[in-house]
C-alpha cells in the first residue's frame, strides 16, 4: 500500500494537467478575496483626510479607525479554519462575500465615526476569512507541480486590488473636482470610494458558485466520487484517482481533524511548526510594508511632496508591487520558496536602511534635501520590489503548504491571525512613531528585515514540489 501511495504522489507531482486553464480560473476566483483585501487596504488611503475633516478627529483616533479593520481580520482568520472544516471552503467564501458587501454599503453610509469603525470591523472579519480560505483552498485544488505559482495568485490579487483602488479613487476624486468631500452621486466623494467595493464583493460571491469544492473537504465528508471528478478536472486523466482519494483519506484517518488543541504542545504553548508559521506572518508585517499602502500619501506629503505628486508616487509604488509579484510567480516553483525569501530579505534591508538614512536629514523649506529626497523615493521602490518578489508571495504559499494535514486549517488560521495582529500593530503605531522619529521608525523596520534572514535559514524548510500529504 505504501508503494501505491508513493507512486500516486509522484504521479500527481509530475502530471501536466489537461485542464490547466480551468485550474487557473479556479485559483483566480478563490484569490478574489485577496483582491478585496488589497482594495480595502488602499481605498481607505483615499478617504483618510476627508474622514479626519468630517468627524474632526486627531491622528491617534484616525489611526485607530483605519487600523480597527485589522482586528476584525484577526478574528476572521482565527475562526475561518474551523468554519471551513465544518461547512466547506466554498460556503466560507460565500459568507465572506456577503459580509464584504454589507461592510461596503455600511462604510459608504455611516451615521457617525463609531459605526464607520463597526462596518470596517465587519469587512475586516470577511478579509480575515478570505485570507485563510484562499491559500488553503488553492493549495488543496492545485496540482503539486503548479501549486506555488497558483498559490501566489493570492498576493497577485492583493497588489492588483491596491492598484485598482488607487485608480478608482483618482477617477472619483477628479469627478468630484479634486475634493474628497466634494459631492458625487448625492454623497461625498470618499463615501462613494468606500461604497464601490460592493462591485468586487458581489463578483467574489458569484464566482464562488462557479468553482468546485475542495477534494480534500469532500473526502472528509465521504463524497469520494465527487472528489475524484474534481481531481480529474485539476490533475488531468493520467492519475490513479482511486489511489489519490485513498491517499488523501489515509492521511486524514491517520490524523484527527484540525482543531486548536492539535496546535498545542512543547514548552512554549504551540508546536514548533505553528510558531514557524506565526514567525513568517509577523516578519512579513514587521518590515513595515503596509505603511507604504495605508499612509503613502501622508508619508510623502510629510517630507514636502505636494499632494498630486504623492498620489503619483503611491501609484508607481503599486505598479512596482505588481511587477515584483509577477517575478515571484515566475520563480517560486523554479528556485523555491526559501531562496526567494532570503533574496527578498537582503533587498529589503538595503531599501529600508537607505530610507532610514534619507529621513534622518532635517527638512529644508519643508522638504528633504534633493539628494536625500531622491534616495528616499528610489529606496522606497526598491523595498516594495524586493518585498513583492519574495515575502509578499512566499509567506502565503508557505502557509498553504507547510502544515501537516491534521493541523493545516487550524494552524493556518492562527498564523493568519498573527499576521493581522502584527499588521494592526504596525498600522496603529506608525503615526505616533513617525511623529517621534521617522528615521528611527525605519531603523526598526530594517532590524526586523535583517532578523528575518537567520529566521529563514534556521527554521524554515523548503516545501517546493512536495505533495500536501508529505508535510510532516
Amino acid at each position: 500500500m505504501a508503494s501505491t501511495s508513493q507512486a500516486s504522489s509522484s504521479g500527481a507531482r509530475t502530471a501536466h494537467p489537461e485542464h490547466l486553464g480551468h485550474v487557473i480560473f479556479i485559483a483566480a476566483a478563490a484569490a478574489m478575496g485577496g483582491f478585496l483585501f488589497g482594495y480595502d487596504s488602499s481605498v481607505i488611503n483615499g478617504a483618510v483626510e476627508a474622514i479626519r475633516d468630517r468627524y474632526d478627529v486627531g491622528s491617534a483616533v484616525l489611526a485607530q479607525v483605519i487600523a480597527i479593520a485589522l482586528i476584525g481580520c484577526a478574528i476572521g482568520a482565527a475562526t475561518a479554519g474551523r468554519i471551513a472544516d465544518r461547512i466547506g471552503r466554498i460556503r466560507c467564501m460565500q459568507i465572506a462575500a456577503v459580509l464584504f458587501t454589507v461592510s461596503a454599503i455600511g462604510s459608504a453610509l455611516p451615521f457617525a465615526l463609531w459605526d464607520l469603525a463597526m462596518w470596517r470591523v465587519i469587512g475586516g472579519f470577511a478579509i480575515g476569512m478570505a485570507s485563510v480560505i484562499g491559500p488553503a483552498y488553492i493549495a488543496e485544488v492545485s496540482p503539486p507541480a503548479y501549486r506555488g505559482r497558483l498559490g501566489s495568485f493570492q498576493q497577485a490579487a492583493i497588489v492588483i486590488g491596491i492598484a485598482v483602488s488607487q485608480l478608482v479613487n483618482w477617477g472619483l476624486l477628479n469627478a468630484a473636482g479634486g475634493d474628497q468631500r466634494g459631492e458625487l452621486m448625492g454623497l461625498e466623494a470618499w463615501q462613494v470610494m468606500l461604497g464601490v467595493m460592493v462591485v468586487p464583493a458581489v463578483l467574489y460571491g458569484l464566482l464562488s458558485f462557479a468553482i468546485p469544492e475542495s477534494p480534500r473537504f469532500l473526502v472528509s465528508v465521504g463524497k469520494h466520487e465527487r472528489a475524484k471528478q474534481i481531481l480529474e478536472e485539476v490533475e488531468g486523466k493520467d492519475v490513479d484517482f482511486d489511489a489519490r482519494v485513498a491517499e488523501i483519506e489515509r492521511a486524514m484517518h491517520r490524523e484527527e481533524k484540525s482543531s486548536f488543541k492539535d496546535l498545542l504542545g512543547g514548552s512554549f504553548l504551540f508546536k514548533k511548526i505553528v510558531w514557524i508559521g506565526i514567525g513568517l506572518s509577523v516578519f512579513q508585517q514587521f518590515v513595515g510594508i503596509n505603511v507604504a499602502f495605508y499612509y503613502s500619501a501622508t508619508l510623502w506629503q510629510s517630507v514636502g511632496v505636494d499632494p498630486t505628486q504623492s498620489f503619483f508616487y503611491s501609484f508607481t509604488t503599486s505598479i512596482i508591487n505588481i511587477v515584483g509579484t509577477v517575478i515571484a510567480m515566475i520563480f517560486v516553483d523554479r528556485i523555491g520558496r526559501k531562496p526567494l525569501a532570503l533574496i527578498g530579505s537582503v533587498g529589503m534591508v538595503i531599501g529600508l536602511a537607505l530610507e532610514a538614512w534619507a529621513f534622518s536629514f532635517d527638512l529644508v523649506d519643508g522638504k528633504l534635501p534633493e539628494t536625500q529626497g531622491w534616495v528616499a523615493l528610489i529606496a522606497a521602490h526598491v523595498f516594495v520590489l524586493f518585498f513583492a518578489l519574495s515575502w509578499g508571495v512566499v509567506v502565503w504559499v508557505f502557509l498553504g503548504e507547510m502544515f501537516p494535514n491534521r493541523l493545516r486549517a487550524a494552524a493556518l488560521g492562527v498564523a493568519a491571525a498573527a499576521q493581522w495582529i502584527a499588521n494592526w500593530a504596525i498600522t496603529a503605531s506608525f503615526p505616533s512613531l513617525a511623529e517621534w522619529n521617522l528615521s528611527g521608525t525605519y531603523v526598526i523596520y530594517t532590524i526586523f528585515a535583517a532578523l528575518s534572514i537567520p529566521f529563514v535559514l534556521k527554521f524554515v524548510k523548503e516545501t517546493k514540489g512536495k505533495a500536501l500529504e508529505e508535510m510532516g
